[in-house]
C-alpha cells in the first residue's frame, strides 16, 4: 500500500524521497525492520493476550528434562509470525505481481489451517478441565490428520496450477537458443516481444517463454524439464506435463510443511532453522530476479521475481523477531499456526525460484526430522509383526527428542541444528558456481 502511495506522491507532486520506494533494496530493508518491530514490540502484547485468554500449551509427560516448566506456556504464537510477514508485505510490495499474491495466499491458507488445529486442541483442553478430568493430548483433539492433508493438497494444487498455466509466470531465454529450447517442450509466452539488453558490455536479445523447468544442483547442464518424465509415453505426451508438475508441487509443499511442523518441538528450533533457510532462499530470489546477476551466475532470469525479495525479507525478520520470545526458555510457542505456515512458505518459495531439487539440502533438518519419524514408525510396526513386540531405533522421535533422551540440553540441540542448517544453506549457495 505504501508502495503505491509513495509512487503516486512522486509522480503527482514530485515529493523528494518518494522515489525511494521504487528501489527494491530499500523496500527489502524496510520490510525486515518492520517485521522485526512487529514481532518484538507487538509480540509482547499478543503474548499477554494469549495468557489472559488462558491459551496455554498442555504438554504430555514424555519423561524429558525441563518439560514440566513448559506447561501453561502460551501457544498459537504463530499469529505473531503471520502478522509480521503479512503487514510489511502488504505495505511495501507490489501486490500486482503473481508471486506476491501466491505467497500471501500460502501464508494465510496454512496459517488458518494451523490456527484451527490449535484452537480445537485448546477447546478440548478447556472442556476437560471444566469437567475435572485429566487432559490427555491426542491427535484427534485438533483437526483430523486427513483434514490438514487435504488443506495442504488444496494449496499445492492452486500453486501448481498457477505456476504452470499463468501467463505471468515466465523465464527469459537468449534468442540464439530459443528455437532449440522450444523443440524441447518450451512455449512462447503471449508477450513475445524481443527484449534487448546490454550485459557485461555485450548486447543480447531475449524472449519470454513458459516452461516447466527446474534447476539440478552440481551438474553442468543444470536445467531439467518436467516433460522429460513422460517422454517415454511417445509424441504428444508433453501436453500432460501439467499433471506431473502439479503432483510434484503438491507433494513438496505437503512434505516440507509437515517437516517444519515436526521440527517445532524445542524452544527456538523451528524459528531459527526457518530464518536461516529463508535467508538462503532470499539470495536465490534476489539473483534470479535480477537480470545482471542472473547473467553473471548463468542462472535463469525470472521476470518479476525480484519483488518477492520483499516478502522473503519480512519472512526472515518475522522468524528472527519471534526468537526474541521463543528462544530458550520460551515465553510463547508458535503452535501449528506458525509451523505449518513456515514449512509451506519455504516450499513454495523454492518452487517459485525453481530450486525445489535443492530442498533436501537446505531443508536438511526438516528432512531428517521427517525421516526419523517414518523410520521409527516403520521399524516399530515391522518388529511388532515379526517378533511380537515393537522395537525402536531412536530413543524417541522426532530425532531432536532422541538427543534430549540422551541428556543433551534442548538449547544445545537447537543451536547445533541451526549450525547444521547454516552448513546446508551454504552448500546450496555453492551450487551457483559448482556445476
Amino acid at each position: 500500500m505504501l508502495y503505491y502511495f509513495f509512487n503516486w506522491l512522486g509522480k503527482e507532486f514530485h515529493i523528494p524521497g518518494a522515489g525511494l520506494f521504487q528501489y527494491q533494496t530499500f523496500r527489502i530493508a524496510m520490510s525486515i525492520i518492520l517485521s522485526l518491530l512487529i514481532a518484538t514490540v507487538y509480540g509482547k502484547r499478543i503474548i499477554q493476550f494469549l495468557k489472559k485468554k488462558q491459551i496455554g500449551e498442555s504438554v504430555r509427560d514424555l519423561g524429558l528434562e525441563g518439560q514440566a516448566q513448559k506447561k501453561g506456556t502460551p501457544t498459537m504464537g504463530g499469529i505473531i509470525i503471520l502478522l509480521s510477514i503479512l503487514i510489511p508485505t502488504l505495505l511495501f510490495a507490489n501486490l500486482d505481481k503473481v508471486y506476491i499474491r501466491l505467497m500471501v495466499l500460502c501464508t494465510v491458507w496454512l496459517g488458518v489451517i494451523g490456527f484451527l488445529d490449535d484452537l480445537f486442541k485448546i477447546r478440548a483442553r478447556k472442556a476437560a478441565l471444566e469437567k475435572g478430568e485429566t487432559y490427555k493430548k491426542k491427535d484427534s483433539d485438533g483437526l483430523a490428520g486427513i483434514t490438514k492433508i487435504i488443506g495442504q493438497l488444496g494449496l499445492g494444487i492452486i500453486i501448481g496450477v498457477t505456476l504452470y498455466f499463468s501467463n505471468a509466470v515466465t523465464v527469459e531465454r537468449e534468442i540464439v537458443t530459443t528455437q532449440a529450447q522450444l523443440q524441447k517442450g518450451e512455449r512462447l509466452a503471449k508477450d513475445t516481444n524481443v527484449i534487448k539488453r546490454k550485459l557485461n558490455g555485450v548486447e543480447k536479445r531475449f524472449v519470454k517463454v513458459k516452461t516447466p523447468i527446474t534447476t539440478i544442483p552440481f551438474v553442468k547442464n543444470h536445467e531439467f524439464n518436467y516433460s522429460r518424465l513422460i517422454n517415454w509415453m511417445g509424441p504428444g505426451a508433453e501436453k500432460y506435463t501439467w499433471i506431473i508438475y502439479i503432483l510434484i508441487v503438491t507433494f513438496i509443499i505437503t512434505a516440507v510443511s509437515n517437516g517444519a511442523n515436526l521440527t517445532d518441538g524445542l524452544d527456538g528450533l523451528a524459528g531459527g532453522v526457518s530464518a536461516i533457510i529463508g535467508a538462503g532462499i532470499g539470495v536465490f530470489v534476489f539473483i534470479s530476479g535480477n537480470n545482471v546477476l542472473a547473467d553473471y551466475f548463468d542462472v535463469m532470469y525470472i521476470p518479476n521475481l525480484g519483488e518477492l525479495s520483499i516478502f522473503v525479507g519480512a519472512f526472515v525478520g518475522a522468524c528472527i523477531g519471534f526468537l526474541w520470545y521463543n528462544a530458550y526458555p520460551a515465553q510463547v510457542f508458535m503452535g501449528d499456526t506458525g509451523s505449518l505456515a513456515l514449512g509451506g512458505i519455504i516450499a513454495s518459495l523454492a518452487i517459485i525460484v525453481r530450486k525445489e531439487l535443492l530442498i533436501p539440502i537446505f531443508c536438511g533438518v526438516f528432512l531428517i526430522e521427517n525421516l526419523s519419524v517414518v523410520i521409527q514408525v516403520a521399524y516399530f510396526k515391522y518388529t511388532r509383526k515379526k517378533y511380537g513386540e515393537g522395537r525402536r531405533i531412536f530413543l524417541m522421535s522426532p530425532i531432536h527428542h532422541h538427543y534430549q533422551k540422551k541428556g543433551f540440553h534442548e538449547n544445545k540441540i537447537a543451536i547445533r541444528f541451526w549450525i547444521i542448517t547454516i552448513l546446508c544453506v551454504v552448500m546450496s549457495l555453492v551450487t551457483l558456481k559448482i556445476r
